[in-house]
Order: C-alpha cells, then sequence, then structure tokens
C-alpha cells in the first residue's frame, strides 16, 4: 500500500509539472507615474504579468521608434512560474505624439497604446 501511494504520488506530480509550462500570455499594463501633462515630465511604464514562459521582450515607443535610456525590472516569478517584468523610462509627452508598449512573447508581438488622452494645447 505504502509503494501505491508513493506511485500515486509521484504521478500526480509529474502531471502537475506540464500544467506549469503551458504557454501563458502576458497580462500588460500601459501607464505613466504621474496624471498626464503636455511639456511635464514624466515616467512612461510598461509592466507585464502572468506570462509562461519566460522568453520575452518589451519594447517602449514613441511614434513607433523604440526608446532610449529605458530601465528594466529583474525578471521574476510568481506562483506556478508565471512571470513578470517591468521597464520604464523618463519622458516629456508632446501633443500628437503616440507612445506604446510592444511586448514580444515567444515571438508573438502585441503593441499596446498609453491609454490617457490629453486636449490639445
Amino acid at each position: 500500500m505504502k509503494d501505491f501511494v508513493c506511485a500515486l504520488f509521484v504521478g500526480l506530480l509529474c502531471l502537475s509539472v506540464p500544467m506549469a509550462t503551458i504557454d501563458t500570455p502576458p497580462k500588460v499594463q500601459v501607464y505613466s507615474r504621474l496624471p498626464a501633462e503636455w511639456e511635464k515630465a514624466n515616467t512612461f511604464i510598461c509592466h507585464a504579468s502572468g506570462f509562461h514562459p519566460p522568453e520575452i521582450t518589451i519594447e517602449l515607443l514613441r511614434d513607433g521608434e523604440e526608446l532610449l535610456g529605458a530601465n528594466q525590472s529583474d525578471l521574476a516569478f510568481e506562483e506556478n512560474w508565471h512571470y513578470h517584468l517591468t521597464k520604464h523610462v523618463l519622458f516629456s509627452p508632446s501633443e500628437g505624439q503616440v507612445y506604446a508598449c510592444r511586448v514580444t512573447h515567444m515571438g508573438r508581438p502585441n503593441t499596446y497604446v498609453l491609454g490617457w488622452y490629453l486636449p490639445p494645447l
């Protein structure tokens, strides 16, 4: 009986490992640290969470071009071996510019636009 229980436990453990390795796309949040104001210094942030496997890149974009000087957190894992990653950069938004975050997970890119609106100057 003891051997049966041990074998059953090992079998269940083996079944749970593949479940944790199923591809899970990231949940992405794009936001600024402070409320938006034209020409005011702010921080543009992109946070990806809940993804697996950890093969991911985050690019912060202004009008489709990557912003230089961005900083990225270390890749960290959550429960069930899902991961999270944050990238941010200082910016001063100007009227007409479009800020976005391009997240590529497992070779599949998705672009998320910074979602606040400011009236014209």
